[in-house]
């Protein structure tokens, strides 16, 4: 370990992190300790000093694979956040967090239980969402303020996953919402948004931090602070690892009748 070295630009700890494979060691990266991204990519100079201090409770379901994805957004967002909580696995179920332990059992002891919980995801014709705006102006909720957030975070397929997996709890307590979104168009990708670091399935789709920002956004007091400080930790998170990546051309599709397409 090499525990005497550090950043220039934030004084963060290093150590050197080996990565294993067949027994072997291979090439080790300087990682650091303190965000833990490698050096090269470290992100300290850019997350808060002191975490962003919510009223909301955050609550994000974090897909395994996730972890091991340089792309990942949520290790970043938690450091920049003091009332986060990230739980890695593929369903939310009893036992998993106190918050939301507690909401299922006073929604069971309690016939009246107006929900202070949402969880976000796209509604469908088996588990319909309301717009996080309409939710929030409903007379059942205007007067409340400790909210909980519930995100899940990994890819589009996985997420989908995930959310039914865990229907069966947070549909005891919890109301699903969305943010406008538009299947019928593509989404971006990270040569064409400063806040894109993967290629969305459709347009209105983004990271888990550009969406859990865009949420504190309507539920904060202070939620236009708390949205510009989250994307602008975004927004350099993607140009800096955007300055690693080399454009690709669009491969050629083959498409019936001999003719080519675009993907």
């Amino acid at each position: 370990m090499d525990s005497d070295r550090q950043l220039d630009n934030c004084a963060a700890v290093c150590f050197l992190a080996g990565d294993y494979a067949d027994g072997h060691q291979q090439d080790r990266r300087k990682i650091c300790s303190n965000c833990d991204r490698p050096v090269k990519v470290c992100l300290c100079n850019i997350i808060p000093s002191e975490p962003i201090t919510t009223v909301t409770r955050i609550v994000i379901l974090h897909h395994p694979h996730e972890q091991r994805h340089k792309l990942a957004t949520v290790p970043v967002l938690s450091k920049c956040l003091d009332n986060c909580d990230v739980i890695v696995g593929r369903r939310l179920r009893y036992g998993d967090c106190d918050i939301l332990d507690s909401l299922h059992d006073d929604a069971l002891r309690n016939p009246n239980f107006t929900s202070r919980a949402i969880f976000l995801f796209p509604g469908a014709d088996t588990s319909p969402s309301q717009e996080i705006n309409h939710w929030k102006s409903s007379k059942n909720t205007v007067e409340m303020t400790n909210y909980v957030l519930i995100a899940f975070d990994g890819t589009w397929k996985h997420a989908r996953e995930m959310m039914r997996a865990s229907l069966s709890f947070l549909s005891k307590f919890a109301i699903q919402v969305h943010l406008d979104y538009d299947i019928g168009n593509d989404g971006g990708t990270i040569f064409n948004s400063d806040l894109i670091l993967r290629k969305e399935p459709f347009s209105g789709c983004m990271s888990t931090m550009e969406a859990v920002a865009h949420c504190l956004r309507i539920l904060e007091p202070n939620g236009i602070s708390v949205e510009s400080n989250l994307i602008e930790v975004l927004r350099s998170m993607v140009k800096f690892q955007a300055s690693f990546l080399k454009p690709m051309k669009p491969r050629p599709k083959l498409i019936k009748g001999g003719r080519e397409g675009k993907i």
